[in-house]
């Protein structure tokens, strides 16, 4: 392109052959000075792989910032003229606005608020406040506590060790905000930035900065200085539950990097900015070795960067320069609106970020947001046009412009700014519009450039990734909330045994003439009233075991070995990742035992997000050998053996794959195909290639790889080595997987040029020149790029969803090739794959110019800017001629059916809720056991967005079942848990989704739901996910998990009441938002089945328990203040009350919670049915709690009374003539007899008796004897001295004691027996069958940790092999540029509900040429006549099975896709165009 007569030419920067550090450097200051010294004695040599990368100054040298000084070398203007630059006179005042600071703190505490703040929260719990209650009360001895200190110990133990657990959290996030804060960015000092003032800081912050000093100080002098920890930490902490994900470390182990010092460079558009390489000890010098240093796709080899059209310039040319500005490395903290930062190569980008100019010749740049959205594929930004002049510090010195910007806002694919400046020489007002596009945000990565200069518009909290990251809320476990209301029904009964003892004793002390008036020394109040007030106070200090704080701390021990014992299970560890499941809330595991919902995401949760390509149809040619998982699910559904049959395929495939290998050699000895890479398995496509089934397909297939190989946004590098390696990445695995299947059959992407695109066609390297690419979105559902071919024809090649490629296919032209293309897109998505078509169209010169000339105007619009290119994108992709399509296949994860279908069994429902289109959605139903063909789809499809029309399609499925969706039937809906009948499925599209969960039509939607087995949501935002989850959860009143891998899936993750994490090889928001974190879906069923049943049968009676325990030893003491008048008069040694809840049977109660089994975790998921107790919430409920209430009452009532019995006729006396009728011995006669009962009782409801068990209750039982002899052996027992001496020794204490066991046991007993033997549970079935050993077979497998069922989880590989998309994400449909399948629905099968218009009985033979045969060509068998066993396989696969969603009209099947014209044609294509063309100018 020509320069503008006003511009003058600029230099391109000139290319630096850079190598990527490759030795560890040495940290310190004597690590500095020696690659200082290195330098420095080389730097004569003056090459240009030496030169500085900070411009108009040095460089700051060293981990140390500013340890090393800068001389300017130029003499400075003196600061007062140097800010009066623009002769403005001083300024004085702030700026207007005040913006927030770059530095982040997510951690809840500072060393100031800990104490107070952590206090505060610790006393939202009315537990912890009712027990400081108590406290305050036993300090007034009126109320008759004897030791008040002592009574404290409980609750300050609680808080101090609450207190240092989030100490240590807290202080882990600080470690983690300080490393961060502390990154290290090159940002422009010593220059006026005007947008701040360094001058504006608050006392309070001075304050705080004081205090931390203080404090660091302080630690310093008195504590060791332990290094902080490091990368190996922060990567660590990146599955640490509740932090933002800006804590995650993912820069560069070297994060400072060294570079040269020198003299300025007065050449200043020479000066290459990019790092030195690294000094390497070589023979020749320290030269860059050329042959293996890695190439991107931005090594450029020419001498000079394309011309580009003036766009402006940002440079004001007339400003002074004073040298003063230079980049100097700095910390993020102190990065501020307004500054220049200059960014490298796998830098993280430290604030948001306008992109002014890039190392590429054309502004591009790439970053990976996995920080920001959980994806890995790299994503396209452009620097400003006015900005890429912008290279060195004098040109960020002569600057002026503004940007007015939008307000901070948290859609992180939105953004609009603009940008103005006065132009000059010639003084015209310009402006240019700032998109998403040309923003860096904080906490993505730069990658595949070699340097960024951006100005900073957002900073800290300002950013969009810091308003997103949502703080996982605070989740506790259903029976934790309606413990609530046992506690409160206990308060109740407290609050009744103290009014009555207040009332009973203020009567008694009115009536006078009793005992109280001849041994009592008068009433403490004085009067009646009086004394009962106090007395109703002392009794709340007695009976505050009523409701213990020890059960909280049982229960925060129980949770917590829980949690441990899952992190340990070895058959939930994912060893390629090496990642166990990991528990983030250790509160809630009981909560997995009741799950009655589970909401899936599906790419990378159900699938592996692994693209691999497998078919192709190429002319009407069908080429490709694959056996897929839906396949198998398929023919397991006709009966077919699908373990034989996926052996003898995968032995056909294997064959071929030989095949095809040796003919890709004899075409070219390809360097770049190595054989585990080879995913696409067709020998016929290779012979084709060839030239065996004559010229016309030859062409077609050279035409069809050449249009996967130039249409796209991939980026190569390649990796050295023997032979070389070429690896993509792409905006999208798909994307990379089309582009290396070109690469593998010969047509390999080798980078960009300033010649356009290279490539190595069957060994000769040709250059293609890249015009326009138009870009996929997700409402164009299609990708385009127009490339001057070496001939210099002008060719457009598209690729995209098939029914927007068919609609925009030149009308009247290739109708067989259609109809036998959509055929065979079927069959390909009938599989289970994703496929897409591709077509080309050829322009002519004037037309290309013209729609050119449009296009450049509506890229530079500042207003509707996306609009405009949309429409003039969609004039010039029209009049395709077809190619043919591919075929990609998204592997489900190992044992995913398996898993569904166990789940299944268990009662759990499973919803799908997923970005992907409705076909894909059903394709993968169908694969996974959430679909099969006995079901009737029901679509949910409301093209016209009407909340009428909605309501009609509601009522009319509603009536199907017979329901009308009133409240009545949901108040049925909510009581009932059974799975529904597997007839009906429903599949719904974001946009009716919208308007279902609109308030008047939200209930009849659940509860057509609830009458369907299976859900599938597609094409829905993260918010629509979680408002179906927050539907279920508070509709149905049922408890609800959901899974996911990706940033989108965060909020149904936060939403459910478990959230699971799946810790793929991408990013890892969902795992740092989750509760628990897994490698992969199918250790979802142990987790769940195993795991969940037993923590929530095992806290719910650890809880029934704990509460009968309280009343049992409660009431023993209320019983005896009926003969003392309740007076408060203690009956046991305040010992005993001291250590019954934390030594007499604390641990039987902590083991029952931890490590009693029902039946083993084999057992467990051979019988899954074994859940649904817990879906239906029977092991924890009202009644239960009120009956073991009862069984404690009763036996307090056996066990004071039968003691009671014993003295009421006479007392005893000991052989020496002492009385044991006193309060103590008394109590030495009730008190061991309730400890022994409420320790049998336990074992009695213990599933497990195994010897620890056994030993603990022994040990406990045993305590209270050994105590109560070793206490009462001291006179400093005082009453209690010998008590045990004088009864233990008496025939009475152990006949009462036995007595009091079996009257208090035997009742339970006996309704255990009958319960067992007449009403059996299905538990007690199961474990009477373990007992006869019917599971016995399971003990005898050999499984091993990843073992999967090889029924119905089949690989469509012929060998195991890595995959070469491994490190790709789970993509957002929304965000992918190539579309998965859009073909459901058969057009060979008959169908008689059929509304495509097709009977499903034609089979088109396939013929020779398709359209027309040019006579010049020779007749040739065609290839297509040979044995094609994958083709063959799914014609009679088709032929057999009658899918229900077939009579869908919303899907593409192939006889639409035969009719369907180009429906974007609007009449003469010219006048589109110059209707468009006015409305741009």
């Amino acid at each position: 392109m020509a320069l503008s007569s006003n511009e003058e030419p600029e230099e391109a920067p000139i290319p630096t052959k850079r190598l990527r550090w490759a030795t560890q450097r040495v940290k310190g200051k004597s690590g500095s000075r020696k690659r200082g010294s290195i330098i420095n004695r080389l730097h004569h040599r003056g090459s240009q792989n030496e030169k500085k990368r900070d411009s108009g100054g040095g460089e700051s040298l060293g981990t140390d910032l500013g340890t090393v000084a800068e001389e300017p070398e130029e003499t400075k203007p003196s600061e007062e003229e140097d800010n009066d630059r623009d002769k403005q006179g001083p300024r004085t005042g702030l700026p207007l606005k005040h913006y927030r600071r770059n530095k982040i703190r997510t951690a809840k505490y500072t060393p100031i608020s800990f104490v107070p703040k952590n206090l505060w929260y610790q006393f939202h719990n009315i537990a912890n406040v009712y027990f400081l209650f108590l406290i305050i009360l036993a300090f007034f001895s009126i109320f008759g506590a004897s030791n008040p200190g002592l009574n404290a110990v409980p609750l300050i133990v609680i808080v101090f060790i609450t207190a240092v657990k989030d100490a240590i959290e807290d202080y882990r996030r600080t470690v983690l905000d300080n490393e961060l804060n502390n990154s290290p960015v090159h940002r422009l000092v010593d220059w006026n930035n005007v947008n701040v003032s360094t001058d504006d800081i608050s006392l309070w912050r001075r304050f705080k900065k004081a205090c931390t000093r203080g404090i660091i100080s302080t630690w310093k002098k008195f504590g060791k200085n332990k290094e902080v920890p490091g990368k190996e930490y922060a990567e660590r902490a990146m599955d640490e539950p509740r932090e933002s994900f800006e804590t995650r470390a993912t820069r560069r182990a070297s994060a400072f990097s060294a570079h040269s010092q020198g003299a300025s460079f007065e050449a200043g558009d020479e000066i290459q900015m990019t790092p030195v390489p690294s000094p390497l000890p070589r023979p020749d010098g320290l030269e860059v070795p050329e042959h293996d240093r890695p190439k991107t796709a931005f090594s450029y080899e020419g001498e000079s960067a394309p011309a580009s059209k003036n766009f402006g310039s940002l440079i004001n040319p007339d400003l002074p320069v004073t040298g003063k500005p230079r980049f100097h490395q700095d910390y993020w903290k102190n990065v501020q609106v307004g500054d220049f930062v200059r960014l490298y190569n796998d830098d993280q980008i430290p604030a948001d970020v306008v992109i002014l100019s890039t190392s590429d010749p054309d502004g591009a740049c790439y970053v990976e947001t996995k920080n920001l959205d959980g994806e890995t594929n790299l994503k396209v930004r452009h620097a400003l046009r006015s900005g890429r002049k912008i290279k060195h510090a004098k040109d960020c010195e002569r600057t002026e412009f503004t940007i007015e910007s939008e307000p901070p806002q948290a859609n992180i694919y939105q953004y609009s700014a603009v940008a103005r400046w006065n132009q000059h020489p010639t003084g015209e007002d310009m402006a240019e519009p700032i998109s998403i596009n040309n923003l860096l945000l904080r906490g993505c990565n730069l990658r595949n450039t070699d340097w960024v200069l951006g100005v900073v518009i957002f900073t800290g909290f300002d950013t969009k990734i810091m308003m997103n990251a949502g703080i996982t809320p605070s989740k506790r476990s259903r029976i934790s909330r309606e413990l609530n209301w046992n506690v409160i029904y206990n308060f109740i009964i407290l609050l009744v045994m103290c009014l009555v003892s207040g009332l009973v004793q203020g009567i008694t002390w009115a009536q006078g003439n009793n005992s109280l008036d001849f041994f009592e020394f008068g009433s403490i109040g004085g009067s009646p009233a009086l004394d009962g007030f106090i007395t109703f106070w002392a009794a709340v200090i007695l009976f505050q075991n009523l409701v213990p704080i020890s059960l909280y701390i049982s229960l925060e021990i129980i949770k917590t070995c829980q949690a441990f014992f899952i992190y340990s299970d070895v058959d939930m560890y994912y060893d390629k990742l090496d990642y166990p499941c990991t528990p983030k809330s250790w509160n809630i595991s009981d909560d997995l035992g009741q799950i009655e919902y589970i909401f899936s995401d599906k790419t990378g949760t159900l699938t592996q997000n692994v693209m691999e390509f497998k078919k192709a149809t190429v002319n009407g040619v069908p080429y490709g050998e694959a056996y897929t998982e839906a396949q198998a699910g398929m023919q397991k559904r006709l009966g077919i053996d699908v373990e034989k049959e996926g052996a003898r395929v995968r032995e056909e495939i294997a064959q071929a794959r030989v095949k095809m290998l040796l003919d890709l050699r004899k075409i070219h000895d390809n360097p770049y195909l190595h054989d585990e890479d080879l995913t696409f398995i067709a020998p016929d496509f290779v012979s084709d290639l060839a030239g065996e089934s004559g010229l016309e397909q030859q062409q077609a297939n050279d035409q069809f790889m050449l249009a996967l190989a130039l249409c796209h946004t991939v980026i190569s590098e390649t990796i050295p080595g023997d032979p070389p390696k070429i690896e993509f990445k792409a905006q999208s695995p798909d994307e990379a997987a089309l582009v290396a299947t070109a690469r593998d059959v010969g047509y390999t992407v080798l980078g960009n040029s300033e010649e356009g695109i290279r490539l190595n066609i069957q060994g000769q390297d040709r250059s293609y020149k890249v015009l326009n690419t138009l870009e996929f979105n997700s409402t164009r559902k299609r990708m385009s790029a127009i490339i001057r071919m070496p001939d210099n024809k002008i060719i457009l090649f598209c690729k995209g969803a098939d029914s927007m490629i068919y609609s925009r296919l030149k009308p009247g032209e290739q109708p067989e090739l259609r109809k036998v293309t959509a055929e065979h897109l079927e069959m390909f998505a009938r599989e289970g794959l994703r496929t897409l078509c591709i077509a080309q169209k050829e322009l002519g010169e004037e037309e290309y110019q013209r729609w050119n000339r449009d296009h450049e105007l509506a890229s530079a619009a500042i207003t509707d800017r996306e609009e405009k290119l949309e429409a003039v994108s969609d004039i010039i992709e029209r009049d395709l001629t077809l190619l043919g399509g591919t075929a990609i296949e998204d592997r489900l994860q190992e044992g995913v059916p398996d898993t569904i279908a166990l789940l299944a069994e268990a009662g759990i429902k499973l919803w799908v809720l997923t970005g992907d289109k409705v076909e894909t959605a059903i394709n993968i139903g169908f694969s996974c056991n959430l679909l099969n063909n006995d079901m009737e789809l029901i679509v949910f499809k409301i093209d016209d967005e009407q909340v009428a029309t909605a309501e009609a399609e509601l009522e009319q499925h509603l009536k199907t079942f017979g329901i009308t969706g009133s409240d009545e039937e949901l108040k049925a809906a909510r009581k009932s848990h059974h799975a529904p009948a597997p007839t009906h499925a429903i599949v719904i599209d974001g946009e009716s989704l919208k308007l279902v969960l609109d308030p008047q039509l939200r209930q009849r939607f659940l509860l057509l739901c609830k009458q369907c087995k299976s859900v599938l949501c597609c094409r829905v935002s993260p918010a629509q996910k979680a408002a179906v989850v927050q539907m279920v959860k508070n509709g149905l009143d049922v408890m609800t998990l959901s899974i996911g891998d990706g940033a989108n899936d965060v909020a149904m993750i936060q939403e459910a009441d478990i959230g699971v994490g799946i810790a793929g090889e991408e990013g890892r928001q969902a795992v740092m938002s989750s509760d628990y974190a897994i490698g992969q879906f199918r250790y979802l069923q142990r987790l769940v089945l195993v795991h969940g049943r037993w923590s929530y049968r095992r806290v719910a009676e650890t809880i029934a328990n704990f509460f009968y325990k309280n009343i049992v030893w409660t009431f023993t003491i209320f019983w005896y203040q009926i003969f003392c008048d309740f007076d408060m008069t203690y009956l046991y040694d305040y010992t005993y009350i001291l250590l019954f809840n934390l030594a007499f049977t604390s641990l039987p109660f902590i083991f029952i919670g931890v490590l009693d089994q029902d039946v083993s975790d084999k057992v467990s998921l051979a019988v899954p049915q074994l859940y649904r107790r817990g879906i239906e919430r029977k092991e924890w409920t009202q009644p239960k709690f009120w009956l073991y209430m009862l069984d404690g009452l009763y036996q307090s009532v056996v066990c004071f009374f039968v003691a009671w019995l014993l003295f009421r006729v006479a007392g005893f006396v000991t052989s020496n003539g002492l009385g044991l009728d006193d309060r103590e011995r008394f109590g030495v006669y009730v008190g061991p007899a309730a400890l022994v009962v409420i320790n049998l009782y336990i074992l009695l409801n213990t599933y497990r008796w195994d010897w620890l068990i056994v030993l603990l209750v022994a040990i406990s039982v045993l305590l209270v004897w050994f105590w109560t002899g070793v206490y009462s052996a001291f006179e400093s027992s005082e009453y209690f001295y010998k008590a045990a001496a004088e009864t233990f020794s008496q025939a009475s204490f152990w006949a009462v004691t036995s007595l009091s066991v079996i009257l208090s046991l035997l009742p339970r007993f006996a309704i255990k027996f009958v319960q067992k033997v007449y009403f059996p549970y299905d538990i007690d079935i199961v474990r009477e069958q373990v007992r006869q050993g019917k599971f016995d077979y399971l003990n005898k497998v050999d499984e091993s940790d990843d073992t999967v069922s090889k029924e119905s989880s089949t690989t469509s590989s012929d060998v195991p092999k890595p995959s070469k998309h491994t490190y790709y994400p789970s993509i957002d449909e929304d965000q992918r540029p190539i579309y998965p399948p859009s073909v459901a629905a058969t057009a060979t099968t008959h169908n008689a509900r059929s509304q495509t218009g097709s009977d499903g009985t034609d089979f088109t033979r396939h013929r020779q040429s398709l359209d027309q045969t040019p006579l010049d060509v020779p007749t040739v068998r065609p290839s297509f006549d040979r044995a094609r066993p994958s083709f063959d396989r799914m014609r009679m696969s088709m032929d057999r099975i009658r899918p229900s969603f077939e009579a869908s009209n919303d899907f593409t099947s192939a006889a639409l896709l035969t009719r369907l014209e180009s429906t974007q044609s609007f009449g003469p294509v010219r006048s589109r165009r110059t209707d468009v063309s006015s409305d741009l100018r």
